[in-house]
C-alpha cells in the first residue's frame, strides 16, 4: 500500500508542517509485539503529537488507506503475512498527571501510549489502591482500556471514569464509562477508533499495603505464568463457570508444539515462542488445542488474542 502513495502526497502527509513523528516502510512487527510473530506493515508511524496524529488520519482516509493502532504490541497476533496499510503506534503519547486530588482519592490522566505498569508502579509508589491486580499485565494503556484488561479480581474498566478517542476523520470527543460497556474482556468502543487518553480514579491507602499486594499479586503469576518468555498472554477467554487454562491442560495439551509456537508447561492458556515461531504455527495450534478442548469437554473456546492481518477465515472464528 505504501508503494502506491505518490511521491508529493507522502511528502503532504509526512511533511514537516503537517506531521511530526517517524516513519518505516515494511516495517517488521515481529519488533512491535511480545509474542515477537508478524510480517511486515505497509507503513508504520509513530506520532509525536496530537495535531500530527489527527492531520495523519485524515490524509490516510482520503487515500482510502486502512489504519490499525497498535500500543505496546501484547494480547496480539499478527499474521506472517503482515498488515496492509498504516500501523499506528501511540507509544510516544505516554504521560501520566495528576488531575486532582482529596484526602481519601486521587484521579489520573493517563494517555494511550502509557505503559500499563507505569501506572500499576506509580500506584504502588504513592499508595493508591485499586489496580494491584493488573501487576506483570504487558501493554499500554489503550490496549488495557479495550480489552478490559484485569486480573485477580480486578479490571481497569473498574477505575475509569471517561475515555478520549479520535476516529478516523480526526474527531475526537469523550465517552463516559457509563458507555464504554466494560465486561469481561472487552468494551463496547466503536470500532475505527483509537484511544488517546483516559481519566480514572484511585482510592488513596497506605503506601507499604498496596507494595505489598502488588509483590504478592507479581510472585503469583511469576510463578503460574510465563512471564519472561515470548508470548501474546492468554490465548482464550473462560468460557462460563470454567477456566481456559484448565480445559486446555485436562484436554492433555501442555507441552504441544508446532513448530516453535509450544503450549507453556507452566500455564496452559499461553503459548510461547521459543525463538522462530510464524503466526501460521499459532493459529495451527490454536485451532488443535480448541478441538481437543471441543471434543473432551462439549466447550467451544473463544479468542481472547486479537488477531490482525491476512488470515483466512479460520483465524476470526
Amino acid at each position: 500500500m505504501a508503494q502506491q502513495l505518490s511521491d508529493k502526497r507522502m511528502k503532504e502527509i509526512f511533511g514537516v508542517d503537517v506531521f511530526m513523528g517517524d516513519v518505516f516502510a515494511n516495517e517488521s512487527m515481529k519488533d512491535h509485539t511480545t509474542l515477537r510473530i508478524g510480517g511486515p506493515a505497509d507503513i508504520y508511524v509513530m506520532t509525536k503529537n496530537m495535531l500530527s496524529l489527527k492531520n495523519l488520519l485524515i490524509a490516510l482516509k482520503d487515500e482510502g488507506i486502512p489504519v490499525m493502532p497498535v500500543g505496546g504490541g501484547s494480547n496480539l497476533l499478527v499474521s506472517d503475512e503482515g498488515i496492509q496499510g498504516a500501523v499506528i503506534s501511540t507509544g510516544i503519547l505516554n504521560h501520566i498527571e495528576t488531575i486532582e486530588e482529596s484526602v481519601d482519592e486521587v484521579r489520573l490522566f493517563v494517555e494511550a501510549g502509557a505503559p500499563l505498569q507505569k501506572l500499576v508502579n506509580l500506584a504502588k509508589a504513592q499508595g493508591y489502591r485499586g489496580i494491584e491486580g493488573l501487576a506483570g499485565i504487558p501493554g499500554f494503556m489503550g490496549g488495557a482500556l479495550w480489552g478490559n484488561a484485569g486480573s485477580f479480581g480486578q479490571e481497569i474498566g473498574d477505575i475509569v471514569e471517561s475515555v478520549t478517542v479520535i476516529d478516523i476523520r480526526g474527531n475526537v470527543f469523550s465517552i463516559d464509562r457509563d458507555n464504554l460497556g466494560f465486561g469481561y474482556r472487552r468494551s463496547t468502543m466503536p470500532e475505527g477508533m483509537i484511544v488517546l487518553s483516559a481519566n480514572v480514579r484511585l482510592k488513596k491507602d497506605d503506601p507499604r499495603e498496596v507494595a505489598k499486594r502488588v509483590g504478592d499479586f507479581l510472585q503469583e503469576k511469576l510463578r503460574k505464568q510465563p512471564i519472561s518468555q515470548f508470548s501474546a498472554g492468554c490465548v482464550f477467554k473462560n468460557p462460563p463457570g470454567a477456566h481456559a487454562g484448565r480445559l486446555i491442560d485436562e484436554a492433555g495439551c501442555k507441552g504441544m508444539r508446532r513448530g516453535d509456537v509450544e503450549v507453556s508447561s507452566l500455564h496452559a492458556n499461553f503459548f510461547v515462542n521459543r525463538g522462530s515461531g510464524m503466526a501460521s504455527d499459532f493459529l495451527g495450534l490454536m485451532e488443535e488445542v480448541r478441538g481437543r478442548v471441543s471434543k473432551a469437554f462439549g466447550v467451544e473456546l473463544e479468542p481472547e488474542i486479537k488477531i490482525v492481518g491476512r488470515f483466512g477465515s479460520a483465524a476470526n472464528r
